[in-house]
Formats: structure tokens, C-alpha cells, sequence
């Protein structure tokens, strides 16, 4: 006879109840805790990238930019007059040694040479004037010193009279009426010699007045003469200065007006570098500071003596006075390197400086571990900086190592390895 069994259908829901409940914790849990970990670090290949170390000690700030070699004597010569370009005496080059007396061009305006000629005519005629009211002149003041002359000796022979009547007055031998008339006669001559003698200066000062007068007119007209004869001259372009002879704009043939840059002469002995210094860095830069030049052929140090006031294309140009001998082939125009000095840091912090890394800002940089395996970003205050280096203010201690290549392309990660 069959026994039937008890029914376990309770016992097997109870049991799959329990089971789904287990897996269901345990994938919950398995998610949470996946959830909970770092995205796994990407690996950075060590030969891509270059560290520095933290250091504490002297740091020079230097400020770097591109420039040129530029003459310090430069002489534009322009045109006196409207003229015609004759000959090109001379034309540009390096070898194009000029002197100040060599001739470059050779230019023709007729005007000019009459100008001149008439200039000269007039200041001849303004001379024999002068000469001419100089001796009336003096004529008519030697007339006037005569007649003066001949009024102090009347003068003189009635003083002596009345001197004489007054004796014999006094000896009874002379009436008192004699000695009044020779008294009245001293005293209208000594009236008449006054006035001649104010005559005699009036005189003086007019005879100067007008020699001045005409004096000037001698002058103007010499000074017009001069002018003349300069713009005549200045027919024959002539150089100068010593130097080279760098530009001739004009050709044979060409009329130019009065202004018309015809020839540039730079010294090529004195070169001065002009460098584009970023605005951002040129603010402490002052006049005086030691600056290093990199010709391309050698290095030669200055000093900085003009730093320009405006601001182009982003930079500010700053003139070094070049203070060491030139390496030869250097010539106007060639391209150099400078390094200005800035100052010297006694105890700083510091590192090289990062690609991103700008003066008084805060970044974060990568730091390596103690083994190097790894690197973690960490977030660091940056202050004063240099062409290479920059000082650490906050973030870092020394020993650190960073990294100092672009890793912009890690932005997203805290964390890298290094292989």
C-alpha cells in the first residue's frame, strides 16, 4: 500500500525566498563597493614626460624674449627742396663704407642755385650799407665831439677870466662890474657845455642804435644766405656720419619734395638690442638691470636703458645698450636672444617652472611618490617666477618630485602611473 508523503512546498518557497534575498544583498553589496572605488589610474609612459625636484635656495629671476640688432646712430637724410635725382652716387651694402663728407646722390633744382645767388646779392648790399651808415655816423659824432671840444675850451678860458677878475677885485685894482660880466659869461657857458655834452651822448646812442638797426638787416640776410646755400649744397647728398650706408629709397630720375627720406647711414660699431619682452613679465623690468645677448655667435652682456612706454602685439619692447665687444658677424638686423635680470632671491622655495604655470596663481601638479611608481595631483600656490624656474609658496616641501610637462590630458584623473 502506497504511503503518501508530506508536502515540502512550503519549505522549498521559504527556502528560494531566502536565496533570492542572499543574492540580492550580495549584488547590492558587490555594486556598492565597485561604486565605491577610484576609477582605475591610467599608465603614462615615463619617457613622455620630464620631473623636477623641490629645492630651498638662491633663485634668479630672469625674463626672456626675441629681438634684433639695431644701430644706435641712425641718420635719415631727407630733402632740402624739391629736386630731381641726377645719380646715385653710391648704393647700399655692407661694404658701402661712407664718410661724413661722401657724396650718395646727386640732385638738380635750379631754383635752389638762384635762390642762393640772390640770397648772396642781397647780403652784399646789406653789408655796404652797414659800412656805409658806419662811417656817416661816425662823421657826424666826430663833428658833435668837436663842437663840444671847442665849448670846454670857451668854458675853460672864461673860468680862468672870472678866476683872474675875482683876484683883482679883491686887490682893488679890478671894478666890480668886470667881475660880474666875466661871471655871467663862465656860468652861460657852463650851461651850453652841459647841454652840449647830453648833445654828445644823445648822439652816441643814436649813432649805436642805428648801427644795430642795420647790423640786424646784415645778419638776417646772412642767415637767409646760409639757408640757401645749405639747401643748395644739400644738392650733393652727402652721408654725414661714418658708418654704412643702409638704404637708398629713391631712384635716378625721381622727383621728390621737400621732406623725402632719400638715404638712411647707420654706425654699424654701435648696436644696441631691441627685445620683445611678454607684458605680462615687463613690468619689473627697470632701467639699469644686467642683460645677457645671445647672438647666435656668442653671448655679450649690457644693461637695459630704455624700456618703451606702449604695449604692441603683447609685448613691450626694451632697448640693452650692449656694454661687451661684438662677436664678428654681427650687423644690424640679425635676429638675437635676451635675457634680462630681474633679481636675485636669497632663501625661496622652488622648482623648474610647469608648462602652465604662471607667477601668483594656483594649479594643480602632479607629485610622484616615494617609489616613482605613481602620481597624484596635488594643489599648489605658485609665487614669483623666472625664465626656468618659479617659487613654491604653498603645496610642496623640499624633496617633492613633479611633474612639469603638459598633462592637460589627464585633467580628469587624480592619479597616475608611470611605466
Amino acid at each position: 500500500m502506497d504511503i503518501q508523503r508530506p508536502s515540502n512546498a512550503r519549505a522549498k518557497k521559504i527556502r528560494r525566498i531566502i536565496y533570492g534575498s542572499v543574492a540580492f544583498l550580495l549584488i547590492g553589496g558587490v555594486s556598492y563597493g565597485l561604486s565605491r572605488l577610484r576609477p582605475a589610474a591610467p599608465t603614462v609612459d615615463r619617457a613622455t614626460i620630464w620631473t623636477d625636484e623641490v629645492k630651498r635656495g638662491p633663485m634668479l629671476r630672469e625674463v626672456r624674449g626675441l629681438g634684433t640688432l639695431v644701430p644706435e646712430d641712425i641718420r635719415w637724410i631727407p630733402a632740402q627742396t624739391n629736386a630731381r635725382v641726377e645719380k646715385i652716387v653710391l648704393r647700399p651694402g655692407v661694404d658701402a663704407v661712407v664718410k661724413p663728407d661722401s657724396i650718395i646722390l646727386e640732385l638738380s633744382d635750379p631754383q635752389a642755385q638762384r635762390d642762393m645767388l640772390d640770397a648772396q646779392y642781397q647780403l652784399k648790399g646789406a653789408e655796404a650799407d652797414y659800412a656805409n651808415l658806419k662811417v656817416q655816423v661816425n662823421s657826424q659824432l666826430m663833428n658833435q665831439k668837436s663842437a663840444e671840444a671847442t665849448l670846454r675850451s670857451d668854458y675853460e678860458q672864461a673860468r680862468l677870466q672870472h678866476d683872474v677878475d675875482v683876484k683883482l677885485l679883491k686887490e682893488g685894482i679890478q671894478s666890480s662890474h668886470i667881475e660880474e660880466l666875466s661871471r655871467v659869461k663862465e656860468e652861460q657857458l657852463k650851461i651850453r657845455l652841459q647841454l652840449e655834452e647830453e648833445r654828445t651822448r644823445v648822439a652816441t646812442d643814436s649813432a649805436a642804435a642805428q648801427l644795430a638797426a642795420q647790423e640786424a638787416k646784415v645778419d638776417q640776410q646772412r642767415a637767409l644766405y646760409t639757408l640757401k646755400k645749405v639747401q643748395y649744397d644739400a644738392l650733393h647728398v652727402r652721408a654725414g656720419i661714418n658708418g654704412v650706408l643702409q638704404l637708398v629709397p629713391v631712384e635716378e630720375g625721381q622727383q621728390v619734395v621737400v621732406g623725402t627720406n632719400l638715404a638712411r647711414v647707420a654706425d654699424p660699431k654701435r648696436l644696441k638690442a631691441e627685445i620683445k619682452i611678454p607684458e605680462t613679465q615687463a613690468k619689473d623690468v627697470v632701467v639699469g638691470q644686467k642683460a645677457t645677448i645671445d647672438t647666435r655667435n656668442g653671448l655679450v652682456t649690457g644693461h637695459v636703458f630704455r624700456i618703451d612706454p606702449s604695449v604692441q602685439n603683447g609685448t613691450v619692447t626694451v632697448d640693452v645698450r650692449i656694454t661687451d665687444p661684438l662677436p664678428q658677424g654681427a650687423r644690424p638686423d640679425l635676429s638675437v636672444d635676451g635675457t634680462i635680470e630681474l633679481e636675485n632671491l636669497k632663501d625661496v622655495l622652488y622648482v623648474g617652472r610647469p608648462v602652465n604655470g604662471q607667477s601668483d596663481s594656483k594649479i594643480g601638479i602632479f607629485k610622484l611618490t616615494d617609489d616613482g611608481s605613481e602620481a597624484t595631483r596635488v594643489n599648489v600656490v605658485l609665487g614669483r617666477s623666472s625664465v626656468n624656474t618659479i617659487e613654491i609658496r604653498d603645496g610642496l616641501k623640499v624633496g617633492d618630485k613633479v611633474i612639469l610637462s603638459d598633462m592637460s590630458q589627464w585633467d580628469n584623473f587624480d592619479r597616475i602611473r608611470l611605466k
